[in-house]
């Protein structure tokens, strides 16, 4: 074939063919740089997208097609042998259908970026999470189609050869079971979002900012500084609290005074709770009532919300209520209570002791308090 090729053409043919597909790969590469430098400067002055698209869309040629298409057209000055012009027909298509796939995969990301920029603040880690998977997914599923397309050009069974690839694709399935779950696991996460890039989650006992969200994992930077990676599959199978879509926190908190606190001041003490919690910015007051007897208090209960998510200013919260709660039963003469215990001793019931009763009375006072060992929770 080669020497038939040599053969039946001159000098002077192959002198044009090569003259020819050099002056094509040199106009064809001017033209694009004139066509990209003259919409470049269209889409600067217009707000429309469509010229941004075919920007960034025609920057995707590569130099590879403008040399197919000047040799292509070179090769018609030559006499070719048929199976050599039929295999040189097909490999300028191939370059084609290669040329649109890139052309579609920026085009692709052009339109997931373009797609995904609209939107809040709040919502960036959603989109930017959204992004980055489906970006993956549509590039392999671009690739995939281009190669099949490929290769059924160069006259490769193709039908076949995916049939022996779905039969071939069931034993890797089988194989790869804990991959192709977190795989698909991932999807879930794209598109149901339990959570997003950004958010504040526990699973389990672990917790802290979701960082990124992959193909396969989830890593997690929690409080202490450490990275925590987590398998998607595992993760969607867990019980998961995202506080960063909390609206507002409720807040239950505990207080007790002692037994010998009159009626009047334990009758007055939600309405101190009350103004205690009504003294803070951004919070709601919900109630305040004498809970129950415990063993060494009387014990209250008082719930508010604070409508915000932030932790911190949960904590300023609950710091400025029990500062004024101090100060409130500090000018009420209203004591905390704190874990005693109360023994009572009765000399006249032992033998013998009755007529020590008078000096032990004198040495220890008939009613003691201890401190008790309890949580001080």
């Amino acid at each position: 074939m080669f020497r038939q090729l040599i053969t039946q053409n001159s000098l002077q043919d192959w002198t044009y063919a090569l003259l020819v597909a050099a002056a094509f790969i040199l106009v064809l590469h001017l033209l694009r740089r004139l066509a990209l430098h003259h919409l470049e400067r269209v889409a600067q002055n217009t707000k429309t997208v469509i010229d941004d698209f075919l920007v960034d869309v025609l920057s995707a040629t590569r130099v590879l097609l403008t040399t197919a298409i000047g040799l292509y057209l070179g090769t018609h000055f030559l006499t070719l042998p048929d199976a050599l012009e039929k295999w040189v027909g097909r490999i300028f298509v191939t370059v084609m259908i290669l040329q649109a796939g890139f052309w579609c995969i920026r085009g692709l990301i052009f339109w997931l970026r373009h797609h995904f920029a609209q939107g809040g603040p709040e919502d960036e880690g959603a989109r930017s999470m959204s992004l980055s998977l489906l970006s993956f997914l549509g590039q392999v599923v671009i690739w995939v189609l281009v190669l099949l397309l490929m290769l059924d050009n160069l006259g490769i069974n193709v039908t076949a050869l995916v049939a022996s690839l779905g039969i071939g694709g069931i034993a890797v399935a089988l194989a790869m079971q804990n991959i192709l779950g977190d795989l698909f696991a991932s999807l879930s996460i794209a598109i149901d979002k339990p959570f997003v890039i950004g958010d504040f989650i526990i699973v389990d006992d672990m917790m802290g900012n979701v960082e990124h969200v992959g193909l396969k994992t989830t890593r997690i930077r929690s409080l202490s500084g450490e990275q925590i990676i987590l398998s998607n599959n595992d993760l969607l199978k867990s019980r998961i609290r995202n506080y960063k879509r909390m609206q507002e926190r409720r807040v239950a908190f505990a207080i007790g005074v002692t037994y010998d606190t009159p009626a009047e001041q334990l009758a007055h003490i939600p309405s101190l709770i009350e103004q205690a919690v009504a003294a803070q910015s951004d919070v709601r007051f919900d109630r305040a009532h004498l809970k129950g007897f415990g063993a060494f208090s009387l014990d209250y209960e008082a719930v508010y919300y604070v409508l915000s998510a932030d932790y911190n200013m949960f904590m300023n919260v609950q710091q400025g209520i029990n500062l004024q709660l101090v100060r409130s039963f500090a000018e009420e003469k209203i004591e905390f209570a704190f874990p005693t215990q109360t023994l009572n001793l009765n000399h006249s019931a032992i033998p013998g002791l009755a007529n020590a009763a008078e000096p032990i009375a004198k040495t220890a006072p008939t009613s003691a308090s201890a401190p008790a060992a309890v949580n001080p929770a």
